[in-house]
C-alpha cells in the first residue's frame, strides 16, 4: 500500500505524484490541509512538517520531491 501525504498548494507533491502515474504505481493520496485525519496520521509517522511524504506499507520512504518540498502548516 503506498500512500502519498501533500497538499493540493504545493507544486512539489504535484509533481511526485505525476511521478507516480508515470510509473504506474497504485497510491492513495491525502491533502493534510483538508483532511484532519490525515494530518494526524502523518504526525503519527513524523515530526516533520515538509510535503510531500510517500509511505509504503507504513513507512516513510521519502520525504519532499528532488530534495525540495513545503511546509504543510501546524503539526
Amino acid at each position: 500500500m503506498v500512500e502519498l501525504y501533500g497538499t493540493r498548494s504545493c507544486p512539489y507533491t504535484a509533481e511526485l505524484r505525476e511521478h507516480l502515474w508515470w510509473t504506474g504505481t497504485d497510491f492513495t493520496e491525502y491533502d493534510v490541509q483538508t483532511d484532519s485525519a490525515a494530518k494526524a496520521r502523518l504526525a503519527a509517522l513524523t515530526s516533520i512538517r515538509t510535503v510531500p511524504v510517500l509511505v509504503k506499507d507504513g513507512k516513510i520512504t521519502q520525504i519532499g520531491w528532488q530534495g525540495r518540498g513545503c511546509v504543510a502548516g501546524d503539526p
